[in-house]
């Protein structure tokens, strides 16, 4: 489904703020790894965000994903004070783990498979 202007409005002022936040209260660094926000999806009603974070070098991404839940009321509030102008109602926030970077790395060693593959089967002059 194609995203509406508003909704890409919104998305981007939320994780602008949401990248603002999560530095002042501590939520980057997590476990000896980073926390960084990846991307706001928004509904068409604008009711509902969904937040994914991507952890790298974290021991455990869902534990860290759970800390970040346990404060997510701390998070909403601030984010609410911040775009109580822009905004009439503020979402309510979801997140999630953004795991695409582990979908990249997956296919990078299924590539490197199949050329080392090619490379043993290949006729040997």
């Amino acid at each position: 489904m194609i995203e509406g202007k508003r909704q890409k409005q919104v998305a981007a002022v939320l994780e602008k703020e949401m990248n603002d936040i999560f530095q002042r209260l501590g939520l980057t660094m997590i476990d000896g790894g980073m926390v960084s926000i990846a991307g706001v999806k928004i509904t068409p009603d604008l009711f509902d965000a969904r937040i994914y974070l991507s952890f790298f070098k974290v021991r455990d991404a869902v534990v860290a994903l759970q800390m970040i839940k346990d404060r997510s009321f701390e998070i909403k509030k601030e984010l609410t004070s911040r775009v109580r102008h822009q905004l009439r109602s503020m979402p309510q926030l979801t997140f999630y783990i953004d795991d695409t970077l582990d979908y990249v790395d997956k296919i990078e060693q299924l590539f490197k498979e199949i050329k080392t593959s090619e490379e043993q089967n290949k006729p040997k002059k």
